[in-house]
């Protein structure tokens, strides 16, 4: 993923170390005091999940970056309000899954014209170790099979480890809507595994 732009052109990246054994708290602060160096670093931690969760609802790489520009965009703008009630990750993510899927409705006409690249499919590397690559990617061809909305449930319920109410509060959704929303995914999603091939 391209790295995102600076809230503040002007102001320079920090180098990767600058800031890599400071308690992230530290940096929030610092940042919603306006040091936009510290933002950065923030980002630099940050990124790469977020684009994941964004190109998971989106399936577009070049989409999944614009919205996440935008996500960033948004939280410079209203870190100042941050209470921390969350941390600064969960609340990234639930504002990127929330871009994404306004994006993708807004979007949805159009691509449905359009042949999806094969690049699409190509997320970042999971970080979890546990994890079996060829299943992951398995999993994300069939997420391609949902609707934008269940993308952003099944991403911020199942990948983020969002509850229910947390997955509402960032969709706008209220929480039947959610719980419709997974459990038509899942019926979704076991049915294609189970028409490739795979275990029921």
């Amino acid at each position: 993923m391209p790295r995102p732009l600076s809230p503040e052109p002007a102001a320079s990246a920090p180098d990767r170390g600058t800031y890599a054994g400071e308690d992230e708290r530290a940096l929030v602060e610092r940042a919603r005091s306006g040091e936009a160096a510290a933002f950065q670093a923030l980002v630099l931690r940050h990124q790469d999940r977020a684009y994941a969760v964004a190109l998971r609802i989106i399936r577009s790489p070049s989409e999944a970056a614009e919205v996440v520009q935008d996500a960033l965009v948004r939280v410079w703008r209203a870190l100042p309000g941050f209470r921390g009630d969350a941390a600064f990750g969960t609340w990234l993510h639930c504002v990127v899954a929330r871009r994404a899927l306004d994006h993708a409705e807004v979007w949805q006409v159009r691509r449905q014209r359009e042949v999806e690249p094969d690049a699409a499919l190509d997320l970042p590397a999971e970080t979890r170790p546990e994890r079996d690559p060829m299943l992951v990617r398995r999993l994300e061809r069939l997420l391609g099979l949902l609707s934008p909305a269940q993308r952003a449930v099944v991403t911020l319920y199942y990948l983020e480890d969002q509850p229910i109410e947390a997955v509402s509060g960032a969709l706008g959704l209220n929480g039947n809507t959610v719980k419709t929303h997974l459990h038509r995914a899942r019926a979704a999603l076991r049915a294609a595994w189970e028409d490739q091939g795979g275990e029921p």
